[in-house]
């Protein structure tokens, strides 16, 4: 069994330890899936890391027989020494924090406690670098109890060690050669039973990987000389897109920048930052209303911050009436209006579009020059009026849109709405784009059909993904697939963004000789003829049945 197969074993072993002890679809059960996963992940990395740190303590380590007893056997200041001089990726653990240790005290009592003690204190020890953090400047630590979780408290212990045992005959240390495509279908396995709209009221719909990968891909084209690029996600969810992106430019070159107000996304967030290498961005990982109270804010902090690369999948439909009034004050961000609150609020059917006010936020926090790919609902490209009307004449006549790819139907995992990616570049200062040529492509009838569950889903073929990425980027026009267009050409369309109103009305001409096309014409006088005395034949049959009733009627 390769190591990817054994990872995914591990994640199905944890998921069963919580549904033995009556965990198993529990609100809670990410926690500790999520929780576990990464504490063997951290536990390895450590052991990894200074086992290969370029000092004598380290060899010493790295040729012992047990990693773990070697490095409980140093002397404290030994310790210290060796701990400072780790990668800030790589979390600071004493011997007492190792799944080694944890597992020799299992006989021990209240081991629970000293389970959920271990955690916390590995939490404290580490949470100026492996936290996140809410609007209000609360810490959310890396690790917090879980035992708690068990109702029976008399199974609490039992439950501590059915999660150690799990753990401690699997080894992570293969995978760190590991990049990005590995991770990726890791955490994708990791999240799928959580990943769902009931996680927050701004729950990531979930965005497949073959969409991250084009919306990357197609943000940063052939760009080669990039370094310190900002990366923004306003409704990050877990970070689907964003790893994308950041995988495209190089995870060593950019710095990520996310806000999402749920707090199981923001915990999966965190887990997939620190699988990709990019623990330097947790600070940055806000949870908190993006809409209500934005927190990336300039140097001054009196606007927003404006990054080099946005991406964003917004929930489309969430009712928001509690906050409505406080995100419609900020008119000068929210410049073509907010959502009405409904006069009835179904939480099955939630009416207000709350996408438009995500894409008014992602417009105003694009540096000039700076790029955006943004998931629409497929309605929105073509919109008459309305908020969202107003938004796309905004992108069309200030010549920030550089191009829309409709995708095919039930390609998002929890959405059966048809939708659209839109690329949106804010002009540099004194650039004339007005002569830019905007890429439109109907991806719509591409992809294969799965099934999923009971649901009918359609995905990307690899082959595909690469014909709509060079499509988009060397501008081709391609019969029922593709149009380049002036916005000249979108303003003459009522700002349309549907690639197949440009299509070309194909008419097929057949050549006949005068005296064929005078048989054709006798042939269709003589059949419409015959149309129009059917049609008097049976009116008077129906004028006849009327004045027989009416004789035949008693008065």
């Amino acid at each position: 069994m390769d190591i990817k197969q054994q990872t995914f074993r591990l994640i199905d072993d944890l998921k069963l330890t919580c549904s033995s002890y009556g965990l198993g679809n529990d609100g809670n059960e990410y926690k500790i899936i999520t929780q576990m996963f990464l504490y063997k992940f951290l536990n390895d990395k450590f052991g990894y890391a200074i086992k290969h740190s370029c000092s004598e303590l380290s060899m010493i380590i790295a040729h012992s027989d047990n990693w773990e007893t070697a490095y409980a056997g140093l002397q404290p200041e030994e310790r210290e020494e060796l701990l400072y001089a780790l990668d800030p990726n790589v979390p600071k653990l004493q011997p007492h924090h190792l799944i080694s240790y944890l597992w020799n005290q299992q006989t021990k009592g209240e081991f629970d406690v000293l389970f959920d003690n271990t955690m916390t204190d590995i939490a404290h020890d580490n949470i100026d670098i492996f936290s996140t953090q809410t609007t209000e400047n609360t810490r959310i630590p890396i690790f917090e109890p879980l035992t708690v979780f068990v109702t029976d408290t008399a199974k609490r212990a039992d439950f501590a060690r059915a999660l150690i045992d799990k753990l401690v005959n699997f080894s992570f240390e293969e995978t760190f050669s590991e990049h990005y495509d590995f991770f990726a279908a890791i955490f994708e396995h990791l999240i799928k039973d959580y990943n769902t709209a009931s996680g927050g009221k701004y729950a990531e719909y979930y965005t497949p990987h073959s969409i991250a990968t084009i919306m990357a891909r197609l943000l940063v084209g052939d760009s080669k000389d990039l370094h310190s690029i900002d990366v923004y996600d306003p409704s990050a969810g877990t970070g689907t897109l964003l790893m994308a992106l950041a995988h495209q430019i190089g995870e060593n070159k950019c710095f990520i920048y996310s806000q999402d107000i749920s707090q199981r996304s923001n915990k999966m967030l965190k887990l997939n930052l620190i699988l990709n290498n990019l623990v330097a961005s947790l600070d940055n990982a806000i949870q908190g209303d993006t809409l209500v109270s934005p927190y990336h804010k300039n140097d001054k902090k009196d606007a927003l911050k404006q990054f080099d690369y946005i991406v964003s999948n917004p929930p489309f439909k969430v009712d928001f009436p509690d906050t409505r009034e406080k995100v419609a004050a900020q008119t000068a961000r929210f410049w073509a209006g907010v959502p009405n609150v409904p006069k009835q609020i179904d939480p099955n059917k939630p009416k207000m579009a709350i996408y438009t006010c995500f894409l008014q936020h992602v417009i105003n926090s694009l540096k000039p020059g700076g790029k955006a790919a943004i998931v629409v609902p497929t309605g929105f490209i073509t919109a008459k009026s309305g908020i969202e009307g107003k938004v796309l004449q905004h992108i069309v006549n200030n010549h920030l849109v550089y191009g829309c790819i409709s995708m095919p139907s039930n390609v998002f995992a929890t959405t059966g709405t048809n939708v659209s990616v839109l690329f949106l570049q804010r002009p540099k200062k004194g650039e004339d784009v007005s002569q830019r040529k905007i890429t439109l492509i109907d991806a719509s009838k591409l992809g294969e059909e799965y099934k999923e569950g009971n649901n009918q889903k359609r995905r990307l073929l690899p082959h595909e993904i690469d014909t709509i990425v060079n499509t988009f980027l060397q501008q081709q026009a391609v019969e029922d697939f593709s149009v380049v267009v002036s916005y000249t050409d979108i303003q003459e369309k009522g700002c349309s963004l549907s690639a197949g109103q440009y299509f070309d009305i194909k008419i097929e001409y057949t050549p006949i000789t005068q005296e064929e096309f005078a048989d054709k014409m006798a042939a269709y006088q003589q059949t419409l003829s015959a149309h129009f005395a059917e049609s008097r034949q049976l009116e008077q049959e129906i004028l006849s049945s009327l004045q027989h009733l009416d004789t035949s009627t008693p008065r």
